[in-house]
């Protein structure tokens, strides 16, 4: 298996008690729980390796996220989320800023000026042209998301907090040959199974409090249907 095992929800006392069995009867023998759940998820759980038929099935109902060269300029006003913001207030003062542009958006890069936690505020909330590289995955989905320009009718929500987000213009890409991003997609597929396979694992082990005897079947994910 090329891609690295990763299983942090097996990080249970549980759950690594039955992992030690397992290794037991394995013969597997490591310094510490980590090595050792490492090595046991590497003997037991198995994903399958991608088809080309399911690569293309990918390929065309990703497109989105596929296409390279996406160019999309935009204004926003972020209400920053810090330990010792209240939430619900912050969210409240957000929406009905929201609700004021929705009515009204000529005053948008006041408003920013004024209320915005971003360093861009000091130029009306202006964030120029955007990539994907230059954003936040959260941030560029909602972008994608809008096909037109104008007002996103949402506050869009990433890791800094609340934004109130306005599109200027967007500038569509092209979608790369398929043979340029099969590896890429092959990938992806190929992580989603593992991630899906820790997970029968996982619930496999905390359903039975000892291991059968003889070698515990290795779990196998069917592939992504996506």
């Amino acid at each position: 298996m090329d891609t690295p095992i990763s299983a942090p929800d097996m990080q249970t006392e549980a759950v690594l008690d039955r992992l030690r069995q397992r290794a037991a009867e394995l013969g597997i023998q490591a310094g510490d729980d980590e090595t050792l759940l490492e090595a046991v998820l590497q003997h037991d759980v198995q994903t399958p390796e991608p088809g080309l038929a399911e690569c293309e099935r990918h390929y065309v109902q990703h497109a989105d996220t596929l296409r390279q060269g996406d160019m999309v300029e935009a204004d926003h006003i972020l209400f920053a989320v810090t330990p010792s913001t209240p939430i619900d207030a912050l969210r409240h003062k957000a929406e009905d800023t929201l609700y004021a542009l929705m009515a009204d958006s000529s005053g948008f890069a006041e408003l920013a000026r004024g209320l915005s936690n971003c360093p861009s505020a000091q130029i009306g909330g202006n964030l120029g042209q955007l990539t994907a590289d230059q954003c936040v995955p959260e941030f560029w989905q909602a972008l994608m998301e809008h096909a037109e320009p104008g007002l996103l009718p949402r506050l869009v929500r990433t890791r800094f907090g609340l934004h109130i987000v306005r599109i200027a213009r967007i500038a569509r890409g092209q979608l790369p040959p398929f043979e340029a991003v099969q590896a890429q997609i092959a990938q992806t597929l190929r992580q989603q199974s593992l991630v899906r396979a820790l997970q029968l694992y996982a619930e496999d082990l905390e359903q039975h409090a000892t291991p059968s005897e003889g070698a515990t079947p290795p779990v196998a994910c069917p592939s992504p249907q996506n």
